[in-house]
């Protein structure tokens, strides 16, 4: 059985990533890419389907881990009645081939030790052929394209289809494990010096933390949030994927189990924001051009999401082999909502070139003829109904979110005209923003709730509604937003955290459909910075951080009936928007007279 998600630690190479239990188990890698065929997928089922189990025999006493200071290096320290012992996991920055180290060390005593290796190719359908490699320098597992070989100086063994080892390490001993991947058609890649790894690796993350420019309070949160961030980048396109994971469920047990190894849109300006406010242009640049390379071409074929490499087809499937995480089906391959129709899609690429140019990023000469091509199709389209910000799957409707977006990027488009001298047809496009925001002002707020709602006519409320005033859309102190602000504390909010969607639109309130969607509660932290309430913003800050896990760590969701993390893990999201808040409470603690950062800029 997995570990709980919270229980869970990540590693990666910035091409791919693994998670890692408390227990020792890596259960989930996709290799060689984000979005490739899991060969270790234990996640979402059991050990058959893949994994790779490092731990000590017999009864552990004690288990701690962390990471080597501002790395993704991860120490997991067992201790038992024999001694303790420290398994470090990393991948170390892609090279020729991309590789998993796992360096057993003696810390006292002597320690028996047990690994099992079981790699299930194809999402933990495909079993390899498994062979010595001719030189005698590993074994071999070879099905289909993939190949990976496993160099370790300790005697391994076949057992029911898996690999096995037992070893004892005593105080000061090292024992290596490496794991390695290659295309099955190519030479078997070259062993690596473990020791050499690590200090690479090492001296990887210190010199790209060292350009961090934050130096607030929370810079601890705020750089383990980079870093995941920076684990997360498809390192040659630029791409940040969503999670590396899919189907884990947003409420436990359930069906809404999506996979999230792709690039939404939907979280351009945020991802800037964060990486540009922290010091990382270079990333920001990289982000940006992914973004200009996935959107080109015909603006009304623009998707909500693409892959890695700006890939537009991403069917979904399901993997019926796969039990689910604890039982949670379906497992889901691929995401059908990339076909769907989201308006706020065109305001997020807008605002994230506008504010690219704010912070002076180098762009392509293209991006202005894109926007202006976008813009134009928009101006045909910003009052069609559409799915939302959230995907919903069924029949579109009008949502306030999307119409304020597509409000957005005609605002953006103006201003970005105005302050850099370029070419537009401002006199149409400063009336289309101004018919927008009458039209949500009109339709998508209820005078009789006083709040703005989810679509227009609904009496129903959406977390996305929050945005309004960080995007500029309204002051922070029009009594529409502060009336907004009262509804969600009102009917939005469970224990403390914001809930994505209205509770009241399921009938049995007590059930709700999901965890409460911690970025939504740090959007709720952002509008009270924005309106004054300082007190109310870290509260709720403190609040998202205390559920992050031992490593500081956040999944998409919190269950807070059962107290545990929900979705996919770790989340870009929740992890970009801790990164903004902590910016915005820093700029605004009431001891300096800082503005807090809006999107609007």
């Amino acid at each position: 059985m997995s570990c709980r998600i919270e229980d869970y630690g990540l590693i990666g190479d910035c091409e791919t990533s693994a998670l890692v239990g408390r227990d020792g188990s890596i259960d989930w890698l996709c290799w060689p890419a984000f979005d490739s065929d899991a060969c270790f997928a234990a996640l979402l089922g059991t050990h058959k389907h893949g994994r790779w189990l490092i731990a000590p025999v017999g009864g552990i006493t004690r288990t701690s881990r962390r990471y080597w200071g501002d790395t993704l290096i991860l120490e997991t320290r067992f201790e038992t009645s024999d001694g303790a012992v420290e398994l470090v996991d990393f991948m170390p920055p892609r090279g020729n081939a991309s590789d998993v180290v796992r360096l057993v060390r003696g810390a006292r005593g002597r320690v028996k030790m047990r690994m099992q290796l079981v790699i299930r190719f194809g999402f933990g359908s495909d079993i390899p052929w498994v062979r010595k490699n001719k030189d005698g320098s590993g074994l071999l597992a070879i099905c289909g394209q993939d190949m990976a070989v496993l160099r370790t100086p300790v005697t391994t063994r076949g057992e029911d289809l898996t690999t096995v080892a037992e070893f004892e390490v005593g105080e000061g001993d090292i024992v290596p494990f490496v794991l390695t991947y290659g295309p099955s058609h190519l030479p078997v890649p070259a062993p690596i010096d473990p020791a050499q790894a690590l200090r690479d690796t090492e001296t990887f993350w210190a010199e790209w933390c060292s350009q961090c420019t934050y130096e607030g309070e929370h810079r601890d949160l705020v750089m383990r949030s980079l870093i995941t961030l920076k684990a997360l980048t498809y390192a040659p396109t630029g791409g940040i994927v969503a999670a590396p994971t899919t189907s884990l469920p947003e409420k436990l047990g359930g069906a809404r189990n999506w996979d999230y190894r792709f690039c939404w849109l939907r979280d351009a300006t945020f991802t800037l924001l964060a990486l540009m406010n922290s010091g990382y242009t270079e990333e920001a640049s990289a982000w940006h051009n992914w973004l200009l390379r996935a959107a080109a071409g015909s603006p009304e074929n623009m998707q909500i999401m693409y892959g890695i490499r700006g890939q537009r087809r991403l069917l979904e499937w399901e993997a019926d082999w796969l039990p689910g995480y604890e039982g949670a089906l379906p497992v889901r391959v691929g995401n059908a909502a990339h076909a769907q129709l989201q308006l706020d899609v065109y305001g997020e690429l807008i605002d994230a070139f506008h504010q690219s140019r704010m912070a002076k990023l180098q762009l392509d000469e293209e991006s202005w003829a894109l926007e202006c091509s976008v813009l134009e199709h928009l101006a045909e389209v910003w009052d069609q109904p559409d799915h939302g910000i959230w995907e919903r799957r069924g029949d579109g409707r009008h949502y306030v979110s999307s119409k304020v977006m597509t409000w957005v990027a005609f605002d953006r488009g103006i201003k970005s005209a105005e302050q850099f001298g370029f070419k537009a047809p401002l006199e149409t496009w400063r009336g289309l923003r101004d018919a927008i925001h009458r039209d949500v002002c009109d339709k998508g707020f209820d005078r009789e709730l006083n709040c703005f709602v989810e679509s227009y006519g609904s009496k129903l409320l959406d977390a996305s509604i929050l945005m309004l005033p960080s995007v500029g859309f309204l002051p922070p102190t029009d009594p529409r937003v502060r009336g907004t602000l009262d509804a969600i504390e009102r009917y939005m909010m469970r224990d403390g955290f914001v809930l994505r969607h209205d509770p009241r639109e399921v009938s049995d309130e007590t059930q709700p459909i999901e965890g409460a969607f911690l970025a939504c509660t740090l959007w709720l932290a952002d509008a009270f910075v924005l309106a004054g309430e300082y007190a109310k913003a870290q509260v709720l800050f403190d609040r998202v951080v205390a559920v992050a896990n031992d490593l500081g760590l956040l999944a998409e969701e919190f269950d807070s009936v059962a107290g545990r993390q929900t979705g996919n893990f770790p989340q870009a999201l929740t992890h970009i928007a801790l990164i903004n808040t902590a910016h915005n409470l820093s700029a605004a603690k009431p001891s300096t007279d800082k503005p807090a950062m809006q999107r609007s800029k």
